[in-house]
């Protein structure tokens, strides 16, 4: 028994050995052909074109005004500023009459909660903190001179004056829709 577990051992010992010695041929030739395919592949690049000359253009409008001068500069300034003063008249907040109670509030903190018609007129119930108030058209609502200029059964539609980075004032269009409730 002892005999057959000896020649068992040199059996399996011969087979690692002979496994083994395949094993590092096989890794030889990866290795070679890896460095062969390697030295092969050479990346193909194209040469750079050859930069263009510049030349120069000479400035043809001698006659005329050159456009970064001074000059032009007031020119445009004054035909905007007679502009902005044509555009001033006719756009301008009404500062003389008296301010109504909605006008205190800025126009965020407003909202639509509700319509009616009073006396064949439509009206908006606006809700302002915990009070409802009855608004329509021609009432002022808001801090930026917002006058009401239609009421519907979905929101209330605005015409507002305010002041440009200009100084100068023009319109814009404000809109409350109507809120709806979640349940």
């Amino acid at each position: 028994m002892k005999a057959i577990r000896h020649a068992l051992a040199w059996v399996c010992a011969g087979s690692l050995l002979l496994l083994a010695a395949c094993g590092s041929s096989d890794q030889e030739e990866l290795q070679q052909w890896m460095t062969a395919q390697r030295n092969a592949t050479r990346p193909k690049i194209a040469p750079l074109p050859q930069p263009s000359k510049f030349t120069p253009q000479n400035y043809a409008q001698e006659g005329t005004i050159e456009p970064f001068s001074n000059q032009k500069l007031v020119q445009a300034l004054k035909r905007d500023s007679s502009q902005a003063t044509s555009n001033a008249a006719l756009i301008t907040p009404e500062l003389s009459r008296r301010k109504e109670p909605l006008e205190a509030t800025p126009l965020d903190t407003v909202s639509m909660v509700g319509s009616l018609t009073k006396a064949g007129r439509p009206v908006a119930l606006v809700r302002v903190g915990n009070l409802i108030y009855q608004v329509q058209v021609g009432n002022y609502l808001g801090q930026n001179y917002g006058r009401i200029t239609s009421v519907t059964e979905a929101n209330v539609v605005l015409r507002e004056i305010v002041q440009d980075a200009a100084g100068e004032w023009t319109e814009r269009p404000a809109t409350l829709q109507l809120l709806e409730e979640k349940k």
